[in-house]
């Protein structure tokens, strides 16, 4: 492997938990408000699925967005990133909206139909099985749910991005919107 290839991680890795502090801090905040990324999308109410949550940076957003009656399922496969989230959650008073769940690597195993919003926010290209991964989400979404992807453009050439946009739409999705998002590839998806 070439040294270019170890640093862009261009072959099939899951980023390590304590790699996440590099860019899970409030300086993220410059780049990426969870509000302005979310609005009008998701509501009081809502039940999101935030996968690849690693240590709650939009997950603990997330759950002041839906209020006290909506929830976020939080996943991750690291059960440290999700222990990190809950301490996270838990000193931002929103715990009780936060359901943490361990996934395996090649399978969300959540409930079908049991969601509003799903988030995949720069971890889609560290999935073995990218189709099943975007068929897994259409069919946890309701009926008229969104999924947001994001990737980065330091891991992820527009062409890869665009093949990951063609399995969302072979899966039934709807391409909503492409917002502009700091670093990112992005789309919005509807599950009509």
């Amino acid at each position: 492997m070439k040294l270019s290839q170890k640093l862009l991680l261009t072959e099939p890795h899951v980023c390590p938990w304590w790699l996440a502090y590099t860019f899970d801090n409030p300086f993220r905040r410059l780049f990426h408000k969870p509000e302005k990324i979310f609005e009008p999308h998701l509501k009081k109410g809502m039940t999101a699925v935030d996968i690849g949550c690693g240590m709650g940076y939009f997950s603990i957003a997330m759950a002041g967005m839906v209020g006290e009656s909506g929830k976020v399922v939080s996943v991750d496969i690291q059960q440290k990133m999700l222990d990190i989230l809950q301490k996270r959650a838990n000193n931002a008073g929103v715990l009780h909206r936060i359901h943490p769940h361990c996934s395996s690597s090649d399978v969300i195993g959540l409930t079908p139909h049991s969601a509003d919003l799903a988030l995949a926010f720069w971890m889609v290209h560290e999935v073995p099985q990218i189709e099943m991964f975007v068929n897994e989400i259409f069919t946890l979404l309701r009926p008229g749910g969104k999924f947001l992807l994001v990737e980065p453009k330091i891991h992820v050439p527009p062409e890869l991005f665009q093949q990951i946009n063609d399995s969302a739409v072979q899966s039934g999705f709807v391409v909503l919107e492409q917002p502009r998002i700091a670093l990112s590839h992005a789309a919005w998806f509807f599950k009509a």
